[in-house]
C-alpha cells in the first residue's frame, strides 16, 4: 500500500494460494469461497440457463444469441441478482475478473475460428447489388445513431468526446451479424433463394466494414487524449495485418505442404498455431486495439483446407458450446433492466428501435427500386439486415469498459439488440412468402413417364457412406440417349448452432472450393463422387445441392425441390445401416422421421433404399450380367411402380430380372362399392369394385411385360400361389441368394390377405409389409432393397398439366386416387383399352 506520484488512491492486493481450490466441505470449507469451484458453478448455471432459453425459444425460431443474452439477464441484477444472497454467493465482485477473463479467452478463440472459416475470396464474386445493399443498409442507421447521440446525455465520462460516442453508437446500430443471419435464413427456408444469397453477401460485406469500424472505434476510445497516439495505433494495426498476410500465411502454407496428404498435422504445429492466437491477441491489445481483432486477423491468415478443418474440429465444439456463452451471458449479467425507468427512457428506446429498423429497410428499398426488385423483397432484405449478434455485443462491452456507455445506456443498447434481432423472424414470416407456386407437372411417377423423355431423379444423401450404392443404382437405371437421367443430388445437413454449418450453405454452388470444416469436407467428397460419375457416364447430368435444415423440417426442402425440379422419383436412404455381422442398426432415428414425412408429403414417387451394398456396374462388358434384380409383385399402384422401375432397369444390357408374382390360392369375395359420377359430366360409367380395377391394370401391365420379353434368357417370371402372410414369407425365403437388389412396392392403402398378419410384427410400418421383411435383420439375404411408393394424387394425371394431353392419351390413362389409406376409383372410359405408360 502506498502513494504513487501525486495520486492519492491506495490499493491493497491480497492473494492466498489456498483460495484457488478448496480442501473439501468435510474440512469445513465453503466451496463458493474458492475461485475454481465458484467458476465451475457459474459456468454450469450459464450453460443451463442458456439451454433453457434455447428450448423455450425454439418454437419461435429465434437465434441462439438471444437465448444466451436472456440467460445472462436472468442470472444478473434484473431477476435473480436482485436477491443479494444469490448475487453475493454466486456472482460476487471478486469473481468478476475470473469469469470475464475466461469469457474473453473463449471469445478470442471463437473469432479465430470465424477468421479460419471465413472465405474472403467470396467478396470478389459478389455483385454490385450486394455491395450497394450493404452500404445503403449501414449509412442510414449510422446517421440515425449519430443523431440520437446528440439527444442523449448518457455518456458521463469527461474524456470521451462526441465523435467516439457517435462512432460506437453508429456501429452498434448499423452492422449485421452474418452467422446469425445465415441461421435465420436457413430456418425460414430462404438460404438457397436469390434473396437469401443476396442477404448473405450483403451481410458478409457489412461484417468486413464492421470490423474496420470496430478497430477504428477502439483505437479512438483508448487514445482520446492524443490524436497522434491514435495514428500510431492505426499504423501499428496495419503493420500487424501485413505481418499476418506476408509472414503468417506463407508459414501456415509451408506447414500444409510439408504434411503428407491424408496424414494428421503434427501436434507441435497445432500447438504453435493455438499459441499464436494468444500472441496475436496480446500484440493487438498492446498496440491499442482489442485482442479479438488480432485473433480474427490471425485466423484469416490460416489458409483454407486441411489445416483449417483440423483446427475447427479440435476447437469449435468446446469454444462455441461452452466458453462463448459466457461472453453473451456476461452481457446479460451487466444488464440491469431496473434502470429502464420512466416514460422518457422507454420512449427513446422505442424510437431508436423503430428508426434503426426503418433506416435499414429504407436503405435497402432504395437499392431494390434501382434494381427493379419487388417491394416485398426489398423490405424483407432490410428486415434481415437488422439481425444483430456478436460484433454488436463486443462494441457494447468495449464501450462500457471504456466508460463510453454507462449502466443505463448499456442496458438500453442490449435491449435494442435483442428486440431488433427477435423481430426479424416474425416480421419476415408475415411480410414475405417465397413464391413457390403451384407447379403442376404430369410425369410424377415412373409408370406414366414416357420412354423417350428425360428421367428426373432426386437422390438424397446423408453421408459419404450412402454414395456408392446410390451411384450404382442410378447406373442400373439405364440412362440412354432417348431417356437421359437428370439427377439432382441433395446432401442433407442438420442445422445446428455452429457457424460452420452456415457457411456450407453459402458455398453450395462452389463445390470446387477447398472445404472449411468437416461437414463441408463431407459435402465436397459427395459432390466430387457424383461429378466423377457424371464425367464417366453417358447421358447423365448431375446438379449437386446442399440443404441445411433442422431434421423436423428437412422433408420440406426435399419435397419443395422435387416440386420445383419436376422430378419423377425421390430416392432416400433407409435409417438403418449394415453392420459387420450382417445385422441392421439405426444410424439416426431422425432419418426415419424424415423418410416418413417425405412419404406423406412427396409430390412424386418415392423410393427408400436399404443399403446392403450393390456391386459396381459402370461400363462393364455388355455380355456380362452384373446385377440380378428381383421384383416382388402382389398388386396395386406401388407394386406397379416397382415393376415399371424394374422394367426400366431391365433395358440395361447388364441386368437380369426376376419377377415373383404372388397369386391368391382362393377367390376373395369383395363387397361391391359403387362410385357416384358427377351428373354434369355425361359419360359412360363402368361400375366396378376397386379391386377389379386394380386387378385389370395389374394384369395388363404384367401381360405387356411378359409378351415383350418372352424368350429372353435374362428374364424370369414366377407365380407363387399363397393363401396368407405366412405362405408369402415362406415363398420369399425360397428365392435364390443370387439377387443384388429387391424392388418392392410399399403397398400403401392396399389391404391384401396375402400379407395379413405381417404388419403386426413390423419394425418399420412405413416400409410396408414385404419391404419391412426384406429390410429386417432376420432376412437371410444380403441384397439391397428399394421400397417404392407411387404418387397417385387427386387429379395428378389430368389437373394442371404442364403439357396438353390428347384424347388418345386420355383414354389410355387411369386416374386412381390413393390417399389416407384408401383407394378410390374414378370414372373409367373405355376400360378395355387401358394401357399403362410403361418404359
Amino acid at each position: 500500500m502506498g502513494d504513487k506520484g501525486n495520486k492519492t488512491d491506495a490499493y491493497i492486493v491480497c492473494y492466498a494460494p489456498t483460495m484457488i481450490t478448496t480442501n473439501g466441505i468435510w474440512q469445513g470449507d465453503n466451496p463458493l469461497d474458492y475461485s475454481l469451484p465458484l467458476f465451475i458453478l457459474q459456468l454450469t448455471l450459464v450453460v443451463a440457463a442458456t439451454r433453457m432459453f434455447v428450448f423455450i425459444l425454439k418454437p419461435f425460431r429465434q437465434p441462439r444469441v438471444i437465448a444466451e443474452i436472456l440467460g445472462g439477464v436472468i442470472l444478473g441484477p434484473s431477476v435473480l441478482g436482485k436477491n443479494e444472497l444469490f448475487a453475493n454467493a454466486i456472482f460476487p465482485l471478486r469473481s468478476v475478473m475470473v469469469i470475464e477473463t475466461m469469457a474473453n479467452v473463449g471469445l478470442l478463440y471463437f473469432l479465430f475460428l470465424v477468421g479460419v472459416e471465413m472465405d474472403v475470396t467470396i467478396l470478389r464474386s459478389v455483385g454490385r447489388k450486394a455491395v450497394f445493399a450493404a452500404i445503403s443498409g449501414m449509412v442510414l442507421p449510422f446517421i440515425i445513431g449519430a443523431s440520437f447521440s446528440f439527444f442523449s446525455n448518457k455518456h458521463t465520462h469527461d474524456n470521451i468526446n462526441q465523435g467516439t460516442y457517435i462512432l460506437f453508437l453508429g456501429v452498434a446500430l448499423s452492422v449485421t451479424a452474418f452467422p446469425v443471419l445465415a441461421r435465420i435464413l436457413a430456418e425460414l427456408k430462404l438460404i438457397n433463394t436469390d434473396l437469401g444469397r443476396l442477404a448473405l453477401s450483403s451481410a458478409l460485406i457489412n461484417d468486413v466494414c464492421a470490423w474496420i469500424l470496430l478497430a477504428l472505434a477502439i483505437a479512438l476510445a483508448e487514445n482520446e487524449t492524443s490524436s497522434f497516439a491514435s495514428l500510431w495505433v492505426l499504423l501499428s494495426g496495419a503493420a500487424f495485418v501485413a505481418f499476418c498476410i506476408y509472414a503468417v500465411r506463407p508459414a501456415a502454407s509451408w506447414v500444409v505442404r510439408k504434411t503428407p496428404e491424408g496424414e494428421s498435422f503434427s501436434e507441435f504445429y497445432i500447438s504453435l498455431i493455438l499459441a499464436g492466437v494468444m500472441i496475436s491477441g496480446f500484440i493487438t491489445d498492446a498496440i491499442g486495439t482489442h485482442s479479438v481483432f488480432g485473433a480474427f486477423v490471425f485466423g484469416l491468415a490460416i489458409p483454407s483446407g486441411p489445416l483449417g478443418v483440423t483446427l475447427v474440429e479440435k476447437l469449435e465444439d468446446f469454444v462455441s458450446g461452452l466458453l462463448l456463452p459466457l461472453f453473451f451471458a456476461i452481457s446479460g449479467l451487466k444488464t440491469d433492466l431496473g434502470l429502464l425507468q420512466g416514460s422518457w427512457t422507454w420512449s427513446i428506446l422505442i424510437i431508436v428501435i423503430f428508426l434503426a429498423c426503418i433506416g435499414k429497410v429504407v436503405g435497402t428499398l432504395a437499392v431494390a427500386f434501382f434494381y427493379q426488385m419487388p417491394i416485398r423483397e426489398g423490405a424483407t432484405l432490410g428486415l434481415l439486415m437488422n439481425t444483430k449478434g456478436l460484433i454488436e455485443l463486443i462494441v457494447l462491452n468495449v464501450g462500457k469498459d471504456q466508460k463510453i456507455f454507462d449502466e443505463a445506456s448499456f442496458a438500453v443498447m442490449v435491449v435494442i439488440t435483442v428486440i431488433m434481432t427477435g423481430i426479424v423472424v416474425p416480421a419476415v414470416s408475415i411480410i414475405y412468402r417465397p413464391p413457390r407456386g403451384n407447379i403442376h407437372y404430369k410425369r410424377r411417377s415412373i409408370q406414366i413417364s414416357k420412354p423417350d423423355a428425360e428421367f428426373r431423379i432426386l437422390v438424397c444423401v446423408h453421408s459419404p457412406r450412402n454414395v456408392p450404392t446410390m451411384i450404382n443404382l442410378l447406373e442400373a437405371s439405364n440412362p440412354t440417349k432417348k431417356s437421359p437421367i437428370c439427377l439432382y443430388m441433395l446432401h442433407l445437413v442438420e442445422l445446428s448452432g455452429r457457424t460452420s454449418a452456415m457457411l456450407i450453405a453459402h458455398n453450395t454452388t462452389k463445390p470446387e472450393q477447398v472445404a472449411l470444416n468437416r461437414t463441408e469436407a463431407q459435402s465436397d467428397h459427395i459432390i466430387t463422387a457424383f461429378k466423377n460419375y457424371q464425367q464417366n457416364s453417358s447421358f447423365v447430368s448431375v446438379l449437386p445441392l446442399t440443404a441445411v435444415s433442422p431434421y423436423s423440417t428437412m422433408h420440406e426442402d426435399i419435397c419443395n425441390l422435387a416440386q420445383e425440379k419436376r422430378v419423377s422419383l425421390i430416392i432416400i436412404p433407409f435409417h438403418k445401416q449394415l453392420t459387420v455381422d450382417g445385422g441392421m442398426e439405426p444410424t439416426n432415428m431422425s432419418f426415419r422421421t424424415i423418410n416418413q414425412n417425405v412419404l406423406t408429403n412427396a409430390p412424386c414417387s418415392v423410393g427408400i433404399l436399404v443399403d446392403r451394398g450393390l456391386n459396381g456396374l459402370n461400363h462393364l462388358d455388355s455380355n456380362q450380367v452384373s446385377h440380378h434384380v428381383a421384383v416382388m409383385f402382389i398388386g396395386g399402384p406401388d407394386d406397379r411402380e416397382a415393376l415399371c422401375y424394374g422394367w426400366r432397369m431391365f433395358e440395361h444390357t447388364s441386368i437380369s430380372l426376376t419377377i415373383m408374382r404372388f397369386v391368391p390360392g382362393e377367390k376373395l369375395n369383395e363387397p361391391l362399392r359403387q362410385h357416384q359420377i358427377n351428373p354434369d359430366e355425361p359419360s359412360v360409367l363402368t361400375v366396378e369394385t376397386d379391386n377389379d380395377i386394380e386387378k385389370r391394370i395389374d394384369e395388363k401391365l404384367i401381360h405387356d411385360f411378359r409378351m415383350r420379353y418372352t424368350g429372353d434368357d435374362s428374364f424370369n417370371y414366377f407365380e407363387k400361389v399363397v393363401n396368407n402372410g405366412e405362405e408369402t414369407v415362406a415363398a420369399i425365403r425360397t428365392m435364390h441368394d443370387i439377387h443384388d437388389l429387391f424392388i418392392v412396392g410399399r403397398g400403401q392403402g392396399m389391404i391384401s390377405p396375402l400379407t395379413a398378419g405381417l404388419t403386426d410384427w413390423s419394425e418399420c410400418p412405413e416400409m410396408g409389409a414385404i419391404g419391412d421383411l426384406l429390410a429386417s435383420s432376420d432376412f437371410a439375404e444380403t441384397a439391397s432393397v428399394l421400397v417404392v411408393q407411387q404418387y397417385v394424387g387427386i387429379g395428378s394425371n389430368f389437373d394442371g398439366l404442364d403439357t396438353p394431353v390428347d384424347s388418345e392419351e386420355y383414354n389410355n390413362s387411369v386416374d386412381i386416387n390413393h390417399q389416407s389409406g384408401t383407394s378410390r376409383a374414378h370414372t373409367v372410359f373405355n376400360t378395355e383399352r387401358i394401357t399403362p405408360h410403361n418404359l
